[in-house]
């Protein structure tokens, strides 16, 4: 249980960093993703602690990073 929380944060964490350096607000982000605001917004508060590694890939795709990049 402990890692996934901690993997969560991080993925949290990344979220927020990668979308400040693009610039892009959660409506933006939900959108590029085709994901619900409320899903992107469960996502990066960290009350989602497991998010499917589609809603990663298409959050992913939709800052132009990799899934890994919101991983590590």
């Amino acid at each position: 249980m402990v890692n996934e929380s901690m993997s969560n944060n991080k993925i949290s964490s990344n979220f927020k960093k990668l979308r400040a350096q693009k610039g892009y607000s959660l409506e933006k982000v939900a959108r590029l993703a085709d994901l619900s605001l409320n899903t992107v917004v469960r996502l990066e508060s960290g009350i989602n602690k497991n998010p499917t590694i589609e809603t990663l890939t298409r959050i992913a795709r939709a800052l132009e990073v990799s899934v890994d990049d919101l991983l590590k």
